[in-house]
């Protein structure tokens, strides 16, 4: 990166195909899903994927904005001599997919939003309610108490890296409904116990940042956005609560929007990630 940061970045898919970027969700890394990356390859994608500053390879960048991410995505682009690109984003990764929509309408043809959280602090949003109790804990502790949150950030980072893939399924009990639950499989959680060791394997700063980025001004607005956006979201998530889901599509202007009464969180990095990427294509 022009400020000496590094980035780092990984592809899967079609070579020479049609360029998709992925922002991965929270705490994470940049790796591929492998059924993604096969529905790539068929499809003519190259799919990118990269880690979000301080996450696994990429260098911390302590107090950035979900709004930072655009100058990165930005630098990829132009280091792998791209000048089109759809972009999709899930659950953390969500506002950063919708940052690009907003502010890179000369790069990005067309937007995915999976599970996406809302601005904390909107108009009109309750943005608690169905959410899940250690998520809910999380962010007012963030909000009220910066140290202790610190602390918790530090001391759960601690924790997840001792689970085993095994152990994903009941990591969580107040996060992951029974839509979610009934659909896990040991392939899923082997791809998110690899994503959460080795994003979090540098230490908990990319996690932090992830969560003050997203309770605090995004530094875009939804309504400045031009470029096409697809927004998924399920009606049994309790990592993102669906309202959150119906507020963005109240406020992107012109989104396809899929609120669906089948899907929770999980379910739709399982199942909708291709519907995504053959609508991605309609736009290049």
């Amino acid at each position: 990166m022009p400020d000496g940061r590094t980035l780092r970045v990984e592809e899967a898919g079609d070579p020479g195909g049609v360029p998709v970027l992925m922002h991965h969700g929270t705490p994470g890394a940049g790796h591929l899903y492998g059924p993604h990356a096969a529905d790539a390859r068929d499809r003519g994608i190259r799919l990118l994927g990269y880690d979000r500053p301080g996450y696994c390879g990429s260098t911390p960048q302590p107090g950035r904005s979900v709004a930072d991410c655009a100058a990165d995505v930005s630098a990829i682009a132009d280091a792998l001599g791209i000048d089109r690109l759809g972009v999709w984003g899930v659950s953390g990764g969500g506002p950063h997919a919708l940052a690009c929509a907003a502010l890179l309408p000369d790069l990005v043809v067309a937007v995915g939003s999976l599970a996406s959280i809302a601005p904390y602090g909107s108009s009109g949003l309750d943005y608690f309610a169905g959410m899940g109790q250690d998520n809910v804990d999380d962010t007012k502790l963030m909000l009220e108490d910066e140290e202790a949150a610190k602390a918790k950030s530090a001391a759960d980072r601690d924790r997840v890296l001792e689970l085993t893939a095994e152990d994903m399924i009941n990591a969580f009990p107040t996060l992951l409904s029974a839509v979610d639950a009934a659909a896990f499989t040991p392939e899923l959680g082997e791809y998110l116990t690899e994503c959460s060791h080795d994003g979090l394997a540098p230490g908990d700063q990319g996690w932090w940042d992830d969560g003050w980025a997203s309770e605090h001004p995004w530094g875009f607005e939804l309504e400045a956005i031009r470029v096409p956006v697809q927004l998924w979201h399920g009606r049994h998530d309790q990592f993102v609560p669906f309202q959150h889901g119906q507020w963005l599509a109240s406020k992107i202007p012109g989104v396809q929007a899929h609120l669906t009464d089948v899907d929770g969180h999980t379910t739709l990095l399982q199942r909708r990630v291709g519907e995504v990427h053959a609508w991605l294509l309609e736009h290049f």
